[in-house]
This record gives C-alpha cells, sequence and structure tokens, in this order.
C-alpha cells in the first residue's frame, strides 16, 4: 500500500503465510466441486443411457447443479485471481529494492533488450 510504511520481514512473512493458506483453502474448495462435477456427469450419463423417463427427468436438476457448481468455480478462481494480484501489489509496493520508479510508479523493473 502507496504511502505507508516498510513492512517488517515478520509483518510480511506472516502476510504471505495468510496468502498461501487462502489460496490453499480455495484451491482444496476447488478440488471437491470439480470432484462433485465428475460424479455429476458420471450420473447424467447413466441417466441418459437409461432412457428411463425418471432419470430423464432427473438429469434436468443434476444438470442445473453441474451448472451452479461451474458458477462456483468461475466466482473463487475470479477471487484468487483478485487476491493474487493484491498480494502482488502490495509485495511490490514494500519492496522495492532492485526495481526502478517508471512514471512514478514503484515496482516496475527496467527490462534490457540485447
Amino acid at each position: 500500500m502507496q504511502g505507508e510504511p516498510f513492512l517488517g520481514l515478520g509483518n510480511r512473512t506472516q502476510a504471505e503465510g495468510k496468502v498461501l493458506q487462502t489460496f490453499q483453502k480455495s484451491f482444496v474448495e476447488v478440488q471437491s466441486i470439480l470432484d462433485q462435477n465428475r460424479l455429476l456427469i458420471s450420473e447424467i450419463n447413466q441417466n441418459h443411457e437409461s432412457k428411463i423417463p425418471h432419470n430423464l427427468t432427473r438429469n434436468i436438476f443434476l444438470i442445473q447443479e453441474l451448472n451452479n457448481n461451474i458458477r462456483r468455480v468461475v466466482g473463487l478462481y475470479a477471487d484468487l485471481s483478485s487476491s493474487f494480484t493484491k498480494s502482488m501489489e502490495s509485495s511490490s509496493d514494500g519492496d522495492s529494492a532492485g526495481t526502478l520508479k517508471f512514471n512514478g510508479k514503484p515496482g516496475q523493473k527496467r527490462i534490457r533488450r540485447g
């Protein structure tokens, strides 16, 4: 965060640990949803192959559940992306060693060509 004093190493390490815990928790949740989707797809396929009217009707609800799960996964990945971006921005704000200021923005490195 711009304008704030440099975070001490302990605070920074603690913040990085918290970010990693958040990522891990989200990835575990995503994996759980994907595992559930695999089971739903399997049941949908079985119901479709059976051609039993009750099973085909049930597929409507299973497909709705599958779609909701996909929306949840997309939302979790969007949250992860946002969290990752924020963590990268805050780490570059607090650690400008080895970076050049370009247009007044800290954390952008100059790339040498050649």
